[in-house]
């Protein structure tokens, strides 16, 4: 039990630079407070003793602002920062060494009983206001980013952004220097090019970094070639055009209507001269 404790004061000082010495934690973070009561609570559920162990956990909402279902499973050297409105479920599984920041929930999407409450792998972070609903997975080394929605299963090593939650592939360090590189040729910082802002914009960044350097590259080979071609085709003499003078229709018209009226003209009088 208290080699339990040791472990959970210092995981405290791991994950929390404003954490000063033991006695600190220990009387005034509530996310041990909460931690601490739900293995009395958890313990009392497995024995039998629901509306005791559901009183208990009750208590434990109204002093620590955390809510901890007695049925949920949680492992070694977790953590809960703040821990404002968190909300653990019934059939929620945590493994060691997670981290939970305010707001989180690890809620259900269903009103049937069994497991309706997502299971976390080991070393998983969630951020502040994430809902992690439905018995999905979360792989281990997960990240699920501040005000995510995740309702499908998280590969591990993965992070998770966004409403609806949507993976986020970490770019090469080619992709990432190419694009920093692309971004200072035309004159701005390339934020976009970072994987701390993994948002709409810096993605739409990205895209376009990636098309101008496509574009770029595809410029290059055309002057290459062009290069080649003058190079290989020495100039020719073009011989010169003498200038010319083009009639216009109706000139042209006028002409052909004189030279009938004389030709009608000319065979009138061969008709009226006498014989």
């Amino acid at each position: 039990m208290f080699n339990r404790l040791k472990e959970d004061i210092a995981s405290v000082f791991e994950r929390d630079p404003a954490a000063r010495n033991a006695f600190e934690v220990l009387t005034t973070y509530p996310g041990l407070h909460a931690l601490l009561i739900h293995r009395l609570t958890h313990w009392l559920w497995n024995v039998g003793l629901c509306w005791i162990a559901r009183l208990i956990s009750t208590f434990a909402r109204w002093v620590t602002g955390i809510e901890i279902h007695p049925g949920a499973t949680i492992g070694r050297r977790f953590f809960i920062d703040h821990g404002m409105g968190v909300v653990i479920g019934e059939t929620a599984v945590i493994g060691d060494d997670c981290t939970l920041y305010h707001g989180v929930t690890l809620g259900g999407t269903s009103w049937q009983k069994g497991k309706r409450h997502p299971t976390l792998g080991k070393n998983v972070v969630v951020g502040a206001g994430a809902k992690v609903l439905g018995p999905i997975e979360i792989g281990d080394g997960a990240r699920i980013g501040s005000n995510a929605v995740v309702l499908k299963a998280v590969p591990p090593g993965t992070t998770v952004v966004g409403v609806p939650g949507r993976l986020i592939e970490a770019s090469s360090a080619a992709t990432a220097s190419r694009r920093s590189a692309t971004a200072e040729k035309m004159g701005f910082d390339a934020y976009g090019a970072t994987s701390d802002a993994p948002d709409p914009v810096a993605h739409a960044i990205n895209c376009m970094l990636d098309h101008i350097h496509v574009m770029d590259q595809r410029m290059q080979t055309m002057c290459r070639i062009i290069r080649r071609v003058s190079e290989e085709q020495p100039d020719l003499d073009i011989p010169e055009i003498d200038s010319c003078e083009i009639a216009s229709t109706a000139e042209e018209l006028l002409k052909i209507q004189r030279a009938a009226d004389s030709i009608s003209s000319s065979q009138v009088k061969e008709n009226s001269a006498p014989e």
